[in-house]
């Protein structure tokens, strides 16, 4: 078998990188546009948290779906739909006039697009790499990170210059022509190219791929797969309550917008380093350790936002808080397929990325209900600390890897 010049491995990456940069970093800056929305609709913040959440959880919903349809069919034509999902989503944002229209536009439609950005990049980039599996994944979600620098900032001067309406425009069309372009380099996995991964915990038998892993139902009844699940879930509760609420709880506190949305690419930046880190010690030190240095961190750090007034305080929160953030989803995908492999990773993934959207989903309606009732974020981020402490302990308790990983059929 010739080896090719330049491993395509590393063009499956960067296009993956790419999808996390547009998909997630168009996600986030919902939180830029919340004032507009609540200036323009008089909503509370519950219902328009309402909005952002269940955009998360559909997303998680269809992701099951579409990390089975990615370990039947590939990545490249459901990326291609997802894409279009999301641009369309974006354009029509520019044209609400009513509750029931961002709920449809934004929560659905750009739901449906969200779930592939997760589960198609990582779950194809863990079927590339084994021997530097962490190591590339952590670069893919450096995508995220780059996305979460650039596109708050981005979304933030659109909107001063032109207005929420045609900065949605803007957002959505650049969204739909790069998504579509990018998921066109895309390919299952290396045996549909004939090539190897880049280390022989797979095997080639003729021109047939032959995947190692336990197969969904055998997942289910293993608990290690739930407590996974389940410390995911915790970890999503807090980071996406935070992520949708920073911006609002600073511009309370009496930060000018600007600098409020400073802070949101400040994570977004720093994260780009975590997700490198992180990538890179999961193949030194594995990855349920990296999962407990995450949790620690982020205990830490929400203590810390409770003492936070000042603007250096908050920006010294979103430099360790974006570091833990790029972590956690730099960690999940390398963690499924090490403790099951790789023959229903797509699906077994989309399984951890929907519960993760569940604690997604609950956090930021219930950081916003918190705020609707007390006047402020004090309570919900106490609860977020508590959450991340029960996630942490379920993390402790993952033992090694027991399940025995055999071939698939």
């Amino acid at each position: 078998m010739k080896k090719p010049a330049i491993f395509y491995g590393y063009w499956i990456v960067l296009a993956c990188a790419g999808i996390q940069a547009i998909g997630v970093g168009t996600y986030v800056t919902f939180g830029v546009f919340f004032k507009s929305f609540l200036a323009e609709f008089d909503l509370s913040r519950a219902t328009l948290s309402g909005a952002h959440s269940l955009t998360f959880l559909i997303a998680g919903m269809v992701g099951i779906l579409v990390g089975r349809l990615t370990d039947r069919f590939g990545p490249r034509i459901l990326m291609s739909v997802a894409g279009s999902f999301c641009g369309v989503s974006l354009l029509l944002m520019s044209r609400i006039s009513a509750l029931w229209q961002l709920y449809l536009f934004y929560s659905v439609f750009f739901g449906i697009g969200l779930s592939a950005v997760d589960v198609i990049a990582l779950s194809t980039t863990a079927r590339w790499f084994v021997r530097r599996r962490g190591l590339m994944t952590g670069i893919v979600k450096m995508g995220t990170g780059l996305g979460q620098l650039v596109m708050p900032l981005a979304a933030g001067l659109l909107i001063t210059g032109f207005g929420w309406r045609t900065s949605y425009m803007i957002l959505g069309g650049m969204a739909l022509a790069l998504l579509i372009a990018v998921a066109q380099l895309l390919r299952r996995d290396p045996a549909h190219m004939g090539l190897l991964p880049d280390a022989a915990f797979t095997e080639i038998s003729g021109s047939h791929f032959v995947e190692r892993g336990i197969s969904f139902g055998e997942a289910l009844r293993n608990p290690q797969f739930w407590t996974i699940l389940f410390a995911n879930l915790a970890a999503c509760f807090s980071l996406m309550s935070v992520m949708l609420h920073i911006v609002p709880h600073a511009t309370d506190i009496g930060i000018h917008t600007t600098a409020a949305a400073g802070i949101l690419s400040t994570i977004g930046g720093v994260s780009i380093l975590g997700r490198f880190v992180i990538g890179n010690a999961i193949d030194r030190i594995g990855n349920r350790n990296c999962m407990i240095l995450c949790f620690i961190l982020l205990i830490m750090i929400l203590l810390w936002l409770q003492a936070a007034t000042e603007l250096w305080m908050l920006y010294l929160f979103a430099a360790v808080y974006g570091f833990t953030h790029g972590g956690f989803f730099t960690v999940i995908s390398p963690i499924v397929a090490e403790y099951f492999g790789l023959y229903s990773h797509g699906l077994l993934f989309g399984m951890a990325v929907f519960a993760g959207t569940v604690g997604g989903f609950i956090g930021p309606i219930f950081a916003g209900k918190i705020f609707d009732m007390t006047g402020g974020y004090g309570t919900a981020f106490w609860v977020c600390i508590c959450t991340a402490a029960v996630g942490l302990g379920l993390i402790f308790s993952l033992g090694p890897v027991r399940v025995k990983i055999k071939k698939g059929n």
